[in-house]
């Protein structure tokens, strides 16, 4: 992290609903405000399933971490729209399984620029960087990410109930383009993002008259084209409920799709 990443955490709004805060809220965590939790309450009843889709989101990227660190032989990770820290962070999985992992964090959010020391800790073999910038700026986040990660090796791209705020469905599909093209062959693209039913169509609509920074359901063929060009890791596209399952599913799956593909 870059001195001129640093930021006074005084000048943070703490009285405006932020998504990072609210995710941590449904998450469990402390780091969030009374608008936060207001609003996160409110999606809640509307939308119970809400947390249940932000925990089980969480526990899809730690098992994805492990597959592509492991069986995989992934070393480096490039972790789009990271969120405030929480446990299981892909530094603390992919160094477990891979202790020379090396690890990129991008988020624009103050926020998570102000609790970013907390996802600086990495093993002596590894290393661990944050990168503040939006994501859409692809060419300013690789350029800082080089910093780190040597991108003429293979990189795990990340993003995780993320490319919601990218309303613009074209506009999702050539961002993710212009990361993929960046990164060799060998990458993976680890992506999920909420489906649209009748249910998430009217969430997302509610949570944007909230005040947070809008999020957008698409359509399951929507999010699959994402993966287009890329060899799916089996068990392919589907609901990250059942995307490996370390245990027996229970309830039914969650209605945030995904998948891990790798680039040929």
């Amino acid at each position: 992290m870059n001195e001129e990443q640093k930021i006074r955490t005084d000048l943070i709004d703490t009285a405006t609903p932020h998504s990072a805060r609210v995710w941590n809220y449904w998450l469990g965590g402390e780091e969030n405000y009374e608008a936060d939790r207001r609003l996160g309450s409110a999606m809640a009843d509307l939308y119970p399933q809400i947390i249940d889709i932000a925990r089980a989101s969480r526990r899809f990227q730690a098992r994805a971490v492990r597959y592509l660190a492991g069986e995989a032989g992934v070393r480096q990770f490039l972790d789009l729209g990271t969120g405030l820290p929480a446990a299981d962070a892909t530094h603390e999985v992919a160094q477990a399984v891979a202790p020379s992992a090396r690890v990129v964090y991008v988020d624009h959010d103050p926020i998570v620029l102000a609790h970013a020391r907390a996802l600086l800790a990495s093993t002596s073999e590894g290393a661990t960087d944050y990168v503040h910038a939006d994501l859409r700026n692809a060419g300013t986040v690789l350029r800082e990410a080089a910093r780190t990660l040597d991108l003429q090796q293979p990189v795990a791209l990340m993003l995780l109930s993320t490319l919601g705020h990218v309303a613009d469905s074209a506009e999702a599909a050539e961002l993710l383009r212009a990361y993929l093209d960046a990164v060799p062959a060998g990458s993976f693209l680890m992506l999920c993002d909420t489906v649209e039913t009748d249910e998430t169509r009217e969430a997302s609509d509610e949570y944007a008259d909230g005040g947070a920074l809008p999020y957008t359901s698409r359509p399951r063929e929507t999010l699959r084209s994402f993966a287009d060009g890329l060899d799916l890791v089996e068990p392919g596209f589907g609901s990250i409920s059942l995307w490996r399952p370390e245990e027996p599913v229970a309830g039914e799956p969650v209605d945030q799709w995904g998948f891990v593909g790798a680039k040929r």
